[in-house]
């Protein structure tokens, strides 16, 4: 009887031990039910809601590509409407427009002649 109640005991403590894995295992694994975005949904979803920001600087070219290039902060941004930044080449520019983080890139709502 006695080395029955270890058997049982052991294999209780087996079994806890297979249930305490499994919780710790579908605790670390991300939702696959479709509530989570992927991070191409994220961007988007981030892109809708940020407000759109002034952007200083003179429309050059770069590598084939109209860029906005900022001296002061010695960066140079992509710019999608490149047909609205072609009219502005060579030239002092303020550029409205949504800037994606990931890709440097600035979605254009509007460019202007700098005031």
């Amino acid at each position: 009887m006695n080395s029955f109640l270890l058997r049982f005991a052991a294999v209780l403590a087996f079994m806890a031990g297979l249930v305490a894995l499994s919780v710790q295992a579908n605790a670390q694994e991300p939702a696959r039910d479709g509530q989570q975005p992927s991070a191409a949904q994220q961007q988007q979803n981030d892109m809708q809601t940020q407000d759109a920001k002034p952007f200083n600087g003179t429309i050059v070219k770069e590598k084939g590509k109209l860029v906005l290039k900022d001296t002061a902060a010695h960066v140079s941004y992509q710019l999608d409407d490149q047909d609205k930044a072609k009219e502005f080449e060579g030239k002092q520019v303020k550029v409205t427009g949504k800037l994606d983080l990931n890709t440097n890139l600035i979605h254009v709502e509007n460019i202007e002649a700098a005031s």
